[in-house]
Formats: structure tokens, C-alpha cells, sequence
């Protein structure tokens, strides 16, 4: 007998390195559950402003409208009247965003996250790891190497900027495998 899951919520997250195609399937799934008639709503935390103010943006130019929020609880009010909740760049949001997706869940919610896993130096980022461990479903991208053409887990920082939070694209940024990353001053 196969039990059918129903009035049930979840979290799916989708993390890896920059340049991976996190966002891409972020937009992919939520309009595949637009298709079948789901109503969806779309966050993103409010420093993420490189592409556009009111959506989430794929490196290949896909889009889908989004709420901005400054707040993390935001999301729970505005969320209220959608199946399904997509939130993209979870490593900014500070850590309620694994309370809030767990409340979002168990109120029947699909919840659809995305986010860098790791930072430039290869260590854990934000709440990340902790939604990770919390997902009842879990996919890591990866990209291509720039240097070598291999599968590439690790966010290269080409500035010397040595802050964790450094928001930039190919301008800051290169996908690298583990043996062509680098540490800064190595």
C-alpha cells in the first residue's frame, strides 16, 4: 500500500556555488507549480539588489516577480493565501528563516528555498546549513570550473574585499573545483 501525502506541507532547498543554476530551478519549480494552477509567492532578502528591486533574477535572464523583504516574519504574513513559497538567497536572511519555513511547512506549505551553501572561503553560510538539515528534500548544484572545465562546488572571490558579504556577479566571482579554488594569500 503507498500512502499518498495529503494536507501536508515540506521544504525543499536547493543550494550550491555561485554561477550553479540555483535561481534557475527556484523559477523552474515555481512555475511548474504555477502550470498546475498553485498560487505562488516569491521572496528575496532585501540586499540582494543586483538584477531588479521587484524580482528574482536566473543568470540566464529568467525572472519571476518577487516580494522584497527587509524582515524575515514578513514572509509569514505575506505568504498566507499561497500554496507554494519560493525564497530566494536564503544565506542572507538570519536564522528565524528556518522557523519560519518550518511554520510555513506545517501549515501545508510547499516550501522552495535556494542559497549558497558555502561562502568564498569554502565554510558554511548564514542559515544554510541548518535549513539544509531541516529540508525533507535536498538538491546541491554545481557549476563548471572556470579554470579546468571539472564539476565546480566552490564560490572563487577574484577582490581582495574580505568581507563574508560581498554582492557581486563574474564582476567578484568564479566557479571552481576543489583543486583550482583558492584561499586568499595562497
Amino acid at each position: 500500500m503507498t500512502l499518498t501525502p495529503t494536507n501536508s506541507g515540506w521544504i525543499e532547498v536547493i543550494c550550491g556555488n555561485m554561477f550553479s543554476g540555483k535561481t534557475e530551478e527556484l523559477i523552474r519549480r515555481l512555475r511548474r507549480a504555477q502550470i498546475a494552477k498553485m498560487s505562488t509567492a516569491i521572496f528575496k532578502p532585501k540586499i540582494d539588489s543586483r538584477f531588479s528591486d521587484e524580482h528574482i533574477v536566473s543568470h540566464n535572464n529568467n525572472r519571476l516577480k518577487s516580494y522584497t523583504v527587509s524582515i524575515t516574519n514578513e514572509i509569514l504574513e505575506l505568504s498566507k493565501q499561497h500554496e507554494v513559497i519560493g525564497i530566494d538567497e536564503v544565506q542572507f536572511f538570519d536564522d528565524s528563516i528556518i522557523e519560519v519555513c518550518k511554520i510555513l511547512a506545517s501549515n501545508n506549505k510547499r516550501i522552495i528555498a535556494a542559497g549558497l551553501d558555502t561562502d568564498y572561503l569554502g565554510n558554511p553560510f548564514g542559515p544554510m546549513p541548518k535549513i539544509m538539515c531541516e529540508a525533507d528534500y535536498l538538491d546541491k548544484l554545481r557549476a563548471i570550473c572556470i579554470k579546468c572545465g571539472n564539476p565546480a562546488s566552490y564560490t572563487q572571490r577574484t577582490t581582495s574585499d574580505a568581507n563574508q558579504v560581498v554582492i557581486g556577479e563574474l564582476d567578484k566571482y568564479e566557479a571552481r573545483c576543489r583543486n583550482c579554488h583558492r584561499l586568499p594569500n595562497n
